[in-house]
């Protein structure tokens, strides 16, 4: 994938460009202009026929993706088009590998090669049951090529090691690698009141998380506070 990361870094979009005949895969409604480029809508899913639909359903419902995906199309070998994330934030290219997947929490895809998809886990029933990663699903790369990932704010690398496993807000997550082991549990008391935490990712073995940060439901409530409400 040929693409640029345009604009400030709070609110970027993606150019991408296109040869003759090339495809990618983008979020719908994520296009923002495009010169020389077919769109199609199509079911998200890699199956075909009644199984397509099907699968998409149990996409949509389980990880709150689009029923649908948009395939964009070269139609000239100097095609382009531009892509924008729903929310502000930074946007990041993952190299997805046979041997280097990753987990995506629930938002995170933008953009992909035709040659990556995502195809859904399903959760062990302690983690589906206050799982806010697609609740008895996540989302688990496959293929090889790039995908590109947004977040809310900025996106921040952190480290784990065997030695070193890592709690983080389960809001605050974008994706991680698909060889690290997790758990999602109460960070404190009852429903995390104690400490004004929620839900947490504990995360153990080797590898990399990838966190946003800021948190759109923590905005979304602090806006709610100041919205007049009917009685």
């Amino acid at each position: 994938m040929r693409y640029q990361i345009l604009g400030d870094s709070d609110c970027p979009l993606v150019r991408i460009d296109l040869m003759s005949d090339e495809s990618i895969k983008i979020e719908r409604g994520a296009m923002a202009y495009l010169s020389n480029v077919e769109l199609e809508g199509k079911m998200n899913s890699s199956k075909k026929g009644f199984g397509a639909v099907l699968g998409s359903i149990g996409r949509s419902l389980s990880s709150g993706e689009s029923m649908f995906m948009t395939h964009a199309k070269g139609l000239s070998d100097d095609a382009y088009l531009g892509i924008a994330p729903s929310i502000p934030g930074k946007i990041k290219c993952l190299h997805i590998e046979s041997d280097k997947q990753y987990y995506l929490n629930t938002g995170a895809f933008l953009a992909s090669d035709e040659s990556v998809d995502y195809i859904m886990r399903s959760q062990n029933v302690g983690k589906a049951l206050f799982g806010g990663t697609g609740g008895f699903f996540i989302m688990e790369t496959t293929g090889e090529g790039d995908m590109l990932v947004s977040a809310f704010g900025d996106i921040v690398s952190l480290e784990v090691s065997p030695d070193k496993p890592l709690t983080i807000d389960n809001e605050h997550v974008v994706a991680w690698d698909s060889s690290l082991d997790y758990d999602i549990h109460i960070a404190s008391g009852i429903f995390g009141f104690t400490t004004g935490e929620g839900l947490v990712n504990e995360f153990r073995g080797r590898g990399t998380v990838l966190i946003q940060t800021r948190n759109l439901h923590s905005l979304a409530s602090s806006i709610a506070a100041f919205i007049p409400s009917s009685k």
